[in-house]
């Protein structure tokens, strides 16, 4: 296989900022030809061909070539880049609604659609379902709207669109830190405070936290000190509120869209397309089986509390705090269980990890990486790999490619997520494009006495984002419109969830570990411990996700303007069980709503539902069996958007799903 030679080179990552801007300028010019070209059909001549394919083509071609581009904001060091790359979004998405809100090309669709109508022309179902999609996208973005709502229309959603721009922007670069003394840091993991910048100030030597996930997270988790637990959390809870004015704006914005497309609000708006068609009965339902799970499990951790306080001869105000949860959580699982996190984190050295993760799911999934190491990337941390099926002979068993950014460092995108950044479809000449698809995490670096080690938590991200990766790669779609992640949002996050469950599973929790000293996998023990701790206080756990969902909710079917950092403080006191201290701007940080989860949050909680479904019936017996992966890529990862989810899944399950597995697995186990 190292021999072989991918049919399509990677992307050039050697762009100049003038690069980026003119590159996407050009890319803008040539889709908006093709558009006016449609647009000037007389209707007799608007067929399948000359409007519906002619636009699919331009699209994939126009996406394949901005999405690199756009991307660099997220991982560039230069600044430079960066901003050349933002603009280039900027202009992108002011494209993008210029293009939704022509009404010329609009009529092209629908004589398209009417002309193959009539004629009795016979298209497959994706080719049908192309048709049906772009004339909805076009009656959803107001077309049929008098001139001058759609000329107000189209400025609030270039306006939003810059907000929404600005919020991410800022939320990349993000940099604060908060000091503490070592004093301070008691019971924080020795290898974590020798990652922090350390510095003197009035003779006293300070540590700088920053609020990056492996930084701060371990200082809720474990500092022994309330005020230090305090400190971190309304530092971290504060980091982003510059964000949220422009929240208070974005939301105004939707507002007056949705008013003037038609629609109660913009919940009813965004979830007109999804599967659920309505958010609100599935929130209140499952909050109210939920509370009662919360509330018992709060008085266990509040009791630990009080006990603690007592031992140390320190007062209790009968509060339990945002800052208390993951410290009392911790102990809690600790003391009950004897698990403890930090030895835990001993047995997954990234270097073992990730290759055992990516060997786990070339073999459940049939095909290999093959890392390329002489060409250039955007940062050296980047590892780019080409993916081949596992029996290819020649160029036909290309997949495609995939990037790896896995370590931390300034101006970085802070979190785990993945870019599909070009897409699979059958090209107008008849061969395949193939995908690119890039994962971005934040996964501890080495320390001066460890390795670079990753927590059990992180495993499980790594392996819910390489799930993401493959149903990128493995979608085989005739139109980029429909491939891989282009699902409806409250299915995209289930394939991936259901994946999670891998990282639970004891035969292969042993194969993934491997001690940084002793190369020693988990013990029987250790393991039953881990699985054991899965399912401790997932009342508060999931009365946590319920409060961010019932956020963003409220915000969008709200027709008032309202005190949006009031609601975002009361609402997770009433729903999440936890006191908060500080009542700052946290909604400025809530980097989904912008992020395409507006009105969709729900659907992380939401799609669960079908992943437990999925693994409980078919992965249950064998999760490692490539059998039943080759079931998974075909049924759910190979038809992407091209058909209804609902479809996917019942050929997948052999059945209608049901939401039991997922009670069952929430109720049964806690």
């Amino acid at each position: 296989m190292a021999n072989l030679t991918p049919p399509q080179p990677p992307p050039s990552w050697t762009h100049t900022p003038e690069d980026i801007l003119k590159l996407t300028k050009e890319a803008i010019e040539r889709d908006r030809e093709v558009r006016d070209r449609v647009a000037k059909l007389p209707p007799s001549e608007c067929q399948f061909e000359t409007v519906s394919l002619a636009l699919a083509y331009s699209e994939a071609e126009f996406d394949a070539s901005t999405e690199p581009l756009s991307f660099y904001q997220n991982v560039s060091p230069s600044k430079e880049l960066r901003d050349a790359s933002n603009e280039a979004e900027q202009l992108v998405s002011d494209f993008g609604v210029e293009s939704s809100m022509r009404i010329d090309v609009y009529r092209a669709k629908v004589a398209a659609q009417k002309n193959i109508e009539t004629s009795g022309r016979k298209l497959n179902q994706e080719e049908q379902r192309l048709v049906e999609k772009m004339v909805q996208e076009g009656t959803r973005a107001g077309l049929g709207l008098p001139e001058a709502d759609r000329e107000q229309l189209t400025e609030s959603k270039k306006e939003l669109s810059q907000i929404c721009l600005e919020f991410s922007k800022n939320f990349n670069e993000e940099n604060g830190t908060v000091s503490f003394t070592l004093e301070e840091l008691k019971g924080v993991p020795k290898d974590v405070i020798s990652g922090y910048a350390k510095r003197t100030e009035d003779g006293k030597e300070l540590y700088d936290v920053t609020h990056k996930t492996p930084d701060i997270f371990p200082v809720f988790k474990y500092a022994e000190s309330a005020e230090t637990r305090r400190r971190a959390y309304e530092s971290y809870e504060a980091r982003l509120e510059l964000n949220a004015p422009l929240l208070d704006r974005a939301l105004e914005l939707r507002r007056n869209i949705a008013t003037l497309l038609g629609y109660k609000n913009w919940a009813d708006h965004r979830t007109e397309i999804k599967m659920v068609k309505s958010g609100d009965n599935f929130l209140t339902d499952l909050e109210q089986k939920l509370r009662p799970l919360g509330l018992q499990e709060r008085e266990t951790l509040l009791k630990l509390k009080v006990d603690e306080l007592k031992t140390k001869g320190e007062p209790f105000d009968g509060e339990f705090y945002l800052w208390d949860y993951r410290y009392y959580d911790r102990l809690y699982t600790e003391r009950t269980l004897s698990l403890d996190d930090a030895l835990v984190k001993e047995y997954f050295p990234v270097s073992a990890v990730v290759p055992t993760i990516l060997e786990i799911y070339q073999n459940l999934l049939g095909v290999r990486f093959h890392e390329i190491k002489d060409k250039e990337t955007w940062h050296p941390d980047a590892q780019m790999f080409a993916v081949w099926a596992a029996d290819a002979k020649d160029e036909s068993g290309f997949v495609g490619y995939c990037y790896l950014d896995l370590f931390p460092r300034e101006s970085k995108y802070g979190h785990a997520a993945v870019w599909p950044l070009l897409p699979g479809y059958i090209r107008s000449d008849g061969k395949r494009a193939y995908p690119l698809a890039a994962m971005v995490a934040n996964l501890a670096k080495p320390t001066p006495d460890r390795p670079a080690l990753m927590r059990h938590d992180d495993v499980v991200t790594f392996f819910h984002e390489m799930g993401h990766v493959f149903h990128g790669l493995l979608s085989r779609t005739q139109f980029a419109r429909f491939h891989g992640t282009h699902v409806a949002r409250d299915f995209v996050e289930a394939p991936s969830q259901m994946l999670e469950n891998w990282c639970w599973e004891p035969k292969v929790l042993k194969k993934m570990s491997s001690h940084y000293k002793t190369n020693e996998a988990l013990s029987a023990e250790l393991i039953d411990k881990l699985v054991r701790s899965r399912y401790v206080h997932v009342g508060l756990f999931y009365l946590r996700q319920l409060f961010f969902a019932w956020f963003d909710f409220e915000v969008h079917t709200n027709k008032d303007k309202q005190d949006v950092t009031a609601l975002w403080n009361d609402l997770r006191e009433r729903v999440s069980l936890v006191k908060g201290g500080k009542r700052s701007a946290g909604q400025g940080s809530f980097g989904h709503i912008v992020g395409g989860y507006d009105a969709g949050y729900y659907g992380y909680t939401y799609s669960l539902v079908f992943a437990s479904d999925m693994y409980s019936t078919v992965f249950k017996g064998d999760p490692l069996d490539p059998a039943r992966g080759d079931r998974y890529r075909r049924n759910i990862l190979e038809p992407g958007g091209s058909r209804d989810e609902l479809d996917s899944l019942k050929e997948f399950l052999g059945r209608d799903p049901n939401p039991e597995a997922f009670m069952q697995e929430i109720f049964g186990n806690s």
